[in-house]
């Protein structure tokens, strides 16, 4: 009996053992969550098709005369628009369903670390982001006649990846608030309305006088004016105003995620 308890416990991966690195724990959780998401069509082909197709809807064939333009506007806005998806639903949708599931009480049995749950749908959400990036990218630059110099091109990239952040922390919040039926509801009742209320489909110039007065609560619209400020299109502003608000955004979505996890009742 002790001998398979040596055996069983020595091919238990945990964080103290030579045999299954940190590292390596990391890498397994995120890929398979990457490979999770991706076998479900409901969240995988919204995610990673809708704003390419409405990128080349709005942004290329509705562009005019002045498509050049306007594809380069709206590539930077689409950026933001295409990692808001991932994060909230990534978070918000799947941690509702694990916890509903009885997934969460289960990992709570193994031992496992509990940092590389979250990790890993933060990766997650960030190999996403390049994904779409990527499609965006190369739809601007081949029918939007988009041209950006090289590092114009990794500062877009970088700042989709950092807006993935704060939609991460408020998915999280909304995954341990609200019911896995519940979820995508509430998720495109908060999606859809801020992408449009931070003029990421339309250029906020455009938009009524009381939403452009509005449009600064949103983490979206700080996201947005940085990658718009890539391009020299963003609304004015310092950019350290809009890095503070997103970095003080996530700190608060992550401390009330903590509180609300800490009291969460798990099946």
């Amino acid at each position: 009996m002790n001998a398979l308890n040596d055996i069983r416990f020595s091919q238990t991966p945990n964080a103290a053992s030579p045999k299954y690195p940190l590292f390596h724990i990391y890498w397994t959780e995120a890929r398979l969550e990457l490979l999770r998401l991706l076998r479900l069509p409901s969240f995988a082909l919204p995610s990673l098709l809708f704003p390419a197709m409405f990128y080349l809807l709005f942004g290329v064939l509705m562009g005019g005369e002045n498509r050049r333009a306007f594809a380069t506007y709206l590539l930077a806005t689409y950026s933001i628009f295409g990692v808001m998806g991932p994060g909230l639903f990534g978070f918000g949708v799947s941690v509702a369903i694990d916890r509903e599931h009885g997934a969460l009480t289960w990992r709570r049995a193994l031992p496992s670390i509990a940092a590389a749950y979250f990790v890993a749908k933060m990766l997650m959400a960030m190999a996403f982001a390049v994904f779409i990036f990527v499609q965006l990218a190369l739809l601007g630059s081949t029918l939007g006649g988009v041209q950006l110099q090289a590092l114009q091109w990794l500062q877009l990239l970088g700042i989709s990846l950092l807006a993935a952040l704060p939609f991460c922390a408020l998915g999280l919040v909304i995954g341990t608030l609200v019911s896995a039926a519940a979820a995508p509801a509430v998720v495109n009742f908060i999606y859809l309305p801020m992408a449009f209320l931070s003029g990421l489909w339309i250029p906020i110039t455009m938009l009524p006088d009381f939403i452009k007065q509005l449009a600064p609560l949103w983490p979206s619209y700080h996201a947005a004016q940085l990658a718009l400020r890539v391009i020299g299109q963003d609304s004015g502003g310092a950019p350290w105003l809009h890095f503070t608000y997103l970095i003080g955004f996530s700190l608060i979505m992550l401390w009330l995620a903590t509180l609300l996890w800490s009291r969460m009742k798990l099946k």
